[in-house]
């Protein structure tokens, strides 16, 4: 099941999307049907409910009825980031071997962690906006394709057989982790150079745990201007999305909603010669297989 959030004629709603182009919007088709949960009017209130509001869409789907009237193409909205307001994204240094090697580094003997701060996502569409100082546009900012995982329910302590059987996942989606690598470098630290405005381009919607049952065997690519930039695969992880979930959870309380960013595969712009950063005018698609795509411009 993919959910999507999105803006419309009549506001902020949030569906499910059938064939990436038809939405079926969940608030007006429940007002129509007269049913009332608490959960059924954004999309940050149906996370909160997971697993519970997941059963009822399953169980409503499931029935003969014809909800033909109520599509919406996706070509009339405007998508919006698939988790609007998270408690917090927490992301992963060198957690894929071709990266890694591509770094000249060791391989970590446990995750590296840092964070991003939530007022940095953006949607799929919107453009990353280079940030200024003294007048003058910042250079070395980076792209990183990501598969990001969405915390379903509270998770604290829970070892690595937990979250695989568990309905700790909610689902998943693309992160790029945008870096300025001068800030990174300069400052010898990950957050304030990964938490600029617009830096966390998130989307374009979440495809449920359920449909997504192995998230370490996915092929990821970032095109730039229609090149190649990362071509590999969630294979390439260092520790597996469960051992993530897990390893965080043992000292940090995971809430609903919550993102973790898993890493990014070689090919980042900096690792490059010569280096390749972002510009005004640039196009980015991110995608990794069985989640969609994920497009913003650079300005």
């Amino acid at each position: 099941m993919k959910i999507v959030n999105f803006l419309g004629k009549s506001g902020v709603s949030f569906g499910i999307l059938q064939d990436d182009n038809y939405i079926l919007p969940i608030p007006e088709i429940f007002s129509s049907k007269n049913l009332k949960y608490e959960w059924q009017y954004n999309i940050m209130s149906f996370i909160n409910s997971y697993p519970y509001s997941i059963k009822i869409l399953k169980s409503l789907l499931s029935k003969e009825i014809n909800f033909e009237d109520n599509f919406i193409h996706s070509r009339d909205v405007k998508i919006l980031p698939p988790v609007p307001s998270p408690s917090k994204i927490i992301c992963l240094g060198l957690n894929y071997k071709d990266h890694v090697k591509e770094t000249g580094k060791k391989l970590p003997s446990r995750p590296m962690l840092f964070s991003k701060a939530p007022s940095s996502i953006i949607g799929t569409g919107d453009s990353i906006i280079l940030p200024e100082e003294n007048g003058k546009k910042l250079e070395y900012i980076d792209y990183e394709v990501e598969l990001a995982v969405i915390i379903g329910k509270k998770t604290k302590g829970i070892n690595i057989d937990e979250v695989k059987n568990g309905s700790y996942i909610l689902g998943y989606t693309i992160l790029n982790d945008v870096t300025s690598r001068r800030d990174q470098k300069r400052d010898g630290q990950f957050f304030f150079s990964k938490s600029f405005d617009t830096f966390a381009p998130i989307g374009p919607w979440i495809v449920t745990s359920d449909e997504l049952s192995n998230p370490q065997n996915l092929k990821m690519i970032t095109e730039l201007n229609g090149k190649v930039m990362q071509n590999s695969s969630t294979s390439e992880m260092v520790f597996n999305v469960f051992e993530i979930v897990s390893y965080i959870s043992q000292k940090i309380t995971l809430l609903p909603g919550d993102i973790i960013g898993t890493g990014t595969p070689s090919g980042v712009g900096f690792t490059r010669n010569p280096p390749v950063y972002l510009k005004p005018g640039d196009n980015l698609l991110l995608k990794i297989e069985n989640i969609g795509i994920l497009a913003n411009t650079v300005k």
